[in-house]
């Protein structure tokens, strides 16, 4: 496969772009040598690189994307929004039409913001929250991997460089499916924590009673709880993974699938927190969300379309059930190879993900590459799995017969202990680190 004009766009871009591209997790540490550095155009499932080169993708825009690529049913009413303009000096009536979809979709809505990602949203929670409770502290999942760009999170990783060590000390973080971990961490801060932010679900789906507890344990300590739906909010569930597991925060952030792949975020929540952002109190004013292309009419357009696709729930239904077949036939080709012990897929059915393991059970990225890019030789872009209602029982097949051939490469690398001689280039990176 020939990626002659992506590596000649790599250069130039790494040269215009600090890391060459404006989302790390779309940067070249990411994925194989090996694979196609940029995309031109997609439809439905499959997408195409500067060099021609197809491939049916799973990715789909960072899990943006829920219906499929250049969806007919999103592109018809963004067209229509976009010759009546984009933007005004007063509000547009759509802004209060879509934010009137979430009240009604949404358990925790009763008010809503939009902006034009997901850490805008989460810092507005945030910021309610500290406002709302006038405390400082922060409780943020470890085992999530992102919230935000902000710094209440980043100084709370690796890549701390550039934040406050004031700041870095006001984020505190517990453990997923460890109610003990979080009680832990209230205590130790009493009287001082603002929030507890998660997401409902990711990698791990929660034990019985877990979330239910979280929210308990939040109140008990005069806290706000905050759910970020990023990914989950319609996927797991039309009405948000709050939705599916019972449990309703204080406050929950949704966006990426509420666009199919345009740029809308929302943060909705109890309206005696969401007020103090409004003009109607008497209360200290928070600044909470003012961006001029918050509400952008086409983004808006798009996301009203998207959630009429999704309101019945038949599509997601149907996804979760892909994501089984998915998940069932990758499992049993990887026990046929005899490699169930050191890859596997998993997950919740409707967001699944894949595992590479060493011998000694530990998560190994030279495998995970190696996979990467036997994948994408087959025409499989798979970095990650973001289920869509595009994808057909042919692509399910499509990319288990190029598991196959590419788990078989994987064992060739585990049978002689390394991935030397086989794969191509560096292996992938954590986002989160030190140094590069």
């Amino acid at each position: 496969m020939n990626f002659r004009k992506s590596n000649e766009l790599r250069k130039k871009a790494m040269q215009l772009i600090p890391a060459g591209a404006h989302t790390y997790s779309k940067g070249d540490d990411q994925f194989p040598e090996m694979s196609p550095g940029f995309i031109v155009r997609g439809k439905g499932t499959k997408v195409w690189d500067p060099d021609g080169n197809q491939f049916l993708d799973w990715g789909m825009g960072l899990r943006s994307v829920i219906l499929g690529h250049a969806d007919d049913r999103v592109l018809k009413v963004v067209r229509t929004q976009l010759e009546k303009g984009s933007n005004f000096t007063r509000p547009s009536v759509i802004e209060a039409e879509i934010a009137e979809k979430l009240v009604n979709l949404i358990p925790s809505a009763e008010m809503v913001k939009f902006a034009k990602n997901g850490s805008d949203v989460t810092t507005a929670a945030v910021k309610l929250a500290r406002a709302y409770t006038g405390k400082d502290i922060i409780l943020r999942c470890s085992d999530h991997p992102f919230f935000s760009v902000n710094d209440w999170f980043i100084g709370d990783t690796p890549c701390n460089s550039g934040v406050p060590e004031v700041v870095q000390q006001l984020t505190k973080n517990f453990r997923y499916n460890d109610i003990e971990s979080l009680r832990s961490v209230l205590e130790e801060n009493s009287g001082r924590v603002a929030c507890v932010i998660l997401e409902p679900a990711a990698t791990q789906v929660p034990i019985e009673g877990f979330l239910k507890q979280v929210k308990e344990l939040t109140h008990h300590h005069g806290a706000v709880l905050i759910f970020d739906e990023m990914i989950t909010g319609f996927r797991w569930h039309q009405n948000g993974a709050q939705t599916y597991y019972g449990v309703t925060p204080d406050l929950s952030t949704f966006g990426k699938a509420i666009g199919n792949g345009f740029s809308v975020s929302a943060l909705v929540g109890k309206r005696t927190i969401m007020e103090l952002g409004g003009l109607e109190h008497n209360k200290p004013r928070v600044f909470l969300l003012s961006t001029t292309h918050g509400a952008e009419t086409h983004a808006l357009a798009a996301a009203g379309a998207t959630i009429d696709a999704l309101r019945d729930g038949l599509i997601i239904d149907k996804n979760w059930k892909k994501g089984k077949q998915l998940t069932d036939g990758f499992n049993d080709i990887a026990r046929e190879l005899g490699l169930n012990s050191f890859v596997k897929m998993a997950g919740a059915a409707c967001s699944p993900y894949q595992m590479f393991l060493d011998k000694d059970g530990r998560v190994d990225l030279s495998l995970r590459t190696l996979y990467l890019q036997e994948m994408i030789k087959e025409g499989v872009l798979i970095p990650y799995i973001a289920i869509a209602d595009a994808h057909s029982t042919e692509d399910i097949e499509k990319t288990l017969e190029a598991s196959k051939k590419a788990l078989r490469v994987v064992g060739q690398a585990i049978e002689r202990g390394t991935t030397r001689d086989l794969l191509v280039g560096a292996v992938v990176k954590p986002v989160f680190r030190k140094y590069n």
